[in-house]
């Protein structure tokens, strides 16, 4: 059975069943709040690479880090080896019985003070950019204030990437005011070879460093 998730801080009177990963902030009122980033992740064969983009991001000072998956982005890697809150679906579910229960999808956006999708698969990327909301991610993206970074990282095969509706979808998201970290070009691991593949985990990592700076005044080492 999939281990249940942690907490975030501001989210623990909703759950009061799980246990906290960080004390909550007003129990420290002395110590400055962390920079909260969700992380969220589809199901391209590129989110073998989650559990080590969550640890470099772990390794930026001043973060605070959790993550909302769809349900097929699982079948590439072990809950188990993301070491922060994991959210899925059933989350949402499971906090509302009526109507006065927290909405998740809701207190997440509010939570967090950038939106970081890594990998966003190409069935993600239409439904974004044509405003579907159907699980918990696409609902905190429809959700999203954005007046907040959001940070998208395209991954899929290289002849998906190069249908023509993808570069429109892009554009759409990015007219949305989101930012795109471009793919690379490489050998997929379906045994294709050319532009697709999500964007180093470095490369994803530098991204978020320079709009922490450009946003919060985090100094980059």
């Amino acid at each position: 059975m999939e281990p249940r998730p942690g907490r975030l801080p501001e989210l623990e009177a909703t759950r009061p069943h799980m246990e906290p990963k960080a004390s909550c902030p007003t129990a420290a009122p002395l110590v400055e709040r962390k920079f909260h980033v969700l992380v969220g992740v589809t199901g391209s064969v590129a989110a073998l690479k989650s559990p080590l983009l969550v640890s470099k991001l772990l390794d930026i000072p001043g973060l605070e880090v959790a993550v909302v998956t769809t349900e097929r982005a699982k079948h590439f890697y072990s809950p188990q080896d993301i070491p922060v809150t994991l959210y899925s679906d059933a989350d949402e579910w499971e906090m509302w019985k009526s109507r006065s229960d927290p909405v998740l999808h809701i207190d997440l956006r509010r939570w967090a003070d950038l939106l970081l999708v890594a990998p966003l698969d190409a069935n993600t990327l239409g439904k974004v950019a044509s405003g579907i909301c159907d699980n918990l991610l696409t609902c905190v993206i429809r959700a999203w204030d954005r007046s907040k970074p959001l940070l998208f990282c395209p991954a899929m095969n290289t002849t998906m990437w190069e249908h023509p509706i993808t570069a429109q979808q892009v554009d759409q998201l990015k007219a949305f005011g989101y930012v795109e970290i471009p793919c690379v070009a490489k050998k997929l691991v379906c045994g294709d070879e050319g532009l697709g593949a999500m964007a180093e985990v470095g490369t994803i990592v530098d991204k978020v460093k320079e709009v922490l700076f450009q946003h919060s005044g985090f100094q980059q080492s």
